[in-house]
């Protein structure tokens, strides 16, 4: 027997599943700088020129470019992704801006394969709640920062499933700072800044931005 959907519930499904993929791509980012504010987070993370820092999730590379600008040519960004097509996507992108200062990396889902001890700050923006193996990307991502090295999380945590279990949380693409918390201090991490408003994700209410500064123990 063939399911029809009605013709809404169809346009529905077709705009969300846009809408979840807008704010990764190049069209979208100029937008993205009205809500996210870069320079706040590399204030947070102390990111400075000539560090070496790693975005993991980096997508078609929004803050990775960010990135590659604040440590200019005497430093050097990772940028990490699990698809290839994001990473051929953000190759391009450099490649047009003529960016030398980037390597690209395609990860395991349990192992972001970067440098061991060589890295200043790590950025996991809006991507740690897909994550199923946590444990074992923080125990890599430990590895690969230097001593007092710094780990910055920014995730959206979305208000119908504010009190729900992590395992919902994460099925539903958000996660709540207070598991996080808990993991990256099992994970040898201590906790040195904490955010619970940095506004608004796409500048929806119902998207409560967060973030975590963690260092090496």
């Amino acid at each position: 027997m063939q399911l029809k959907l009605p013709f809404q519930t169809l346009l529905f499904i077709l705009f969300s599943c846009a809408n979840q993929y807008a704010q990764y791509s190049s069209e979208d980012w100029e937008e993205r700088d009205t809500w996210m504010n870069v320079e706040e987070i590399f204030e947070m993370a102390q990111v400075k020129e000539g560090m070496h820092v790693a975005d993991v999730g980096c997508h078609e590379g929004y803050l990775t470019l960010h990135l590659s600008k604040k440590v200019a040519d005497q430093g050097k960004v990772y940028a990490v992704d699990v698809e290839q097509y994001r990473l051929d996507d953000l190759k391009e992108h450099l490649e047009e801006r003529k960016v030398n200062n980037v390597e690209v990396i395609l990860g395991d889902y349990n192992n972001p394969k970067l440098p061991s001890g060589t890295l200043d700050v790590i950025f996991v923006i809006d991507t740690y709640h897909e994550i199923d193996e946590y444990m074992k990307v923080l125990g890599h991502i430990k590895k690969a920062l230097k001593p007092e090295g710094r780990l910055l999380m920014l995730e959206k945590l979305k208000t119908q499933k504010k009190g729900k279990s992590r395992e919902e949380q994460a099925r539903g693409h958000t996660l709540a700072s207070k598991f996080v918390k808990e993991e990256l201090k099992d994970a040898g991490f201590t906790i040195i800044k904490q955010i619970d408003d940095f506004g608004d994700w796409q500048e929806n209410n119902e998207k409560q931005m967060w973030i975590l500064v963690a260092e090496v123990k």
